[in-house]
């Protein structure tokens, strides 16, 4: 079964309200899921998918990942992935070329769900589509990281991994400062690709880094 829902009060922060329904239903697992990275111009995307263990002892502070401060998406993530069930998957550069990036984020999700160390019995994901070959029911809640703490802490963990990638990346391309913007669309990364045109990091499906590299093709 997949449903759609935007039907929560907003401002009111991510609660257990999804997850304890889910489990007053027969549920035993409720995963969230949740990606990072669905608009830079270079890097992957990276999904997270998590089991709150205990929803009475989840840290204070989660959050939808760009209303929490980085030194604190760090402490939080690495909190979660310590003590609840977690997985992560990523979908390449290539892959979102290949596939385009709505695709290759559902097969992330898909992926990151069929790793956790058990099968969940229902699944939160954020936003509007529900990935295919789930092994259970699922509902797709749009704006789900600022409504369910389990989307919520996926987010976090997405978010920091995905970050801590795009860090090493700059390790490898420091020309284009990856480190500080993470492969999205600022001026610094738009002067670095005039100049050195993309990388292999970047994503030549998207029409910014497409037109350079046909623009030092002529």
């Amino acid at each position: 079964m997949r449903t759609v829902s935007d039907d929560d009060s907003p401002g009111v922060g991510p609660t257990a309200d999804h997850e304890r329904r889910a489990l007053a239903g027969g549920a035993r697992r409720v995963a969230g899921v949740d990606e990072a990275g669905r608009g830079p111009l270079a890097g992957p995307v990276v999904v997270a998918a998590v089991v709150l263990t205990d929803l009475d002892k989840v840290p204070e502070g989660i959050d939808d990942s760009k209303r929490v401060k980085a030194t604190d998406r760090e402490h939080l993530a690495d909190h979660l992935m310590a003590t609840c069930d977690v997985a992560v998957a990523v979908a390449s550069r290539t892959r979102i070329d290949r596939m385009n990036i709505l695709r290759a984020s559902l097969w992330a999700m898909s992926r990151a769900v069929a790793c956790l160390s058990a099968p969940p019995d229902h699944v939160l994901v954020d936003g509007r589509d529900v990935p295919e070959g789930l092994p259970c029911t699922a509902e797709a809640l749009i704006g789900g990281d600022a409504r369910s703490l389990s989307i919520a802490a996926a987010s976090l963990i997405a978010k920091v991994t995905r970050d801590r990638l795009m860090e090493r990346a700059g390790l490898c391309y420091p020309v284009y400062g990856f480190e500080s913007h993470k492969g999205y669309s600022t001026r610094r990364h738009f002067d670095a690709l005039n100049t050195h045109g993309p990388c292999p990091l970047h994503r030549q499906s998207f029409a910014p880094v497409r037109e350079q590299q046909l623009a030092l093709e002529l």
